[in-house]
């Protein structure tokens, strides 16, 4: 227990940063990241 008392904060931030990606990918906004990762290989790199 001594653990948990002594990471609160850590623990605390990492609860809020699942959190937000658990909210982002719920909103579709993962598909969009890799939709833009996608055109950049795509356009800038030449692969396809």
């Amino acid at each position: 227990m001594s653990f948990l008392k002594q990471n609160r904060a850590a623990l605390l931030l990492l609860l809020a940063g699942a959190a937000c990606v658990a909210i982002g990918v719920w909103r579709g906004e993962a598909e969009t990241v890799f939709r833009k990762a996608v055109n950049i290989c795509m356009e800038c790199i030449g692969l396809g």
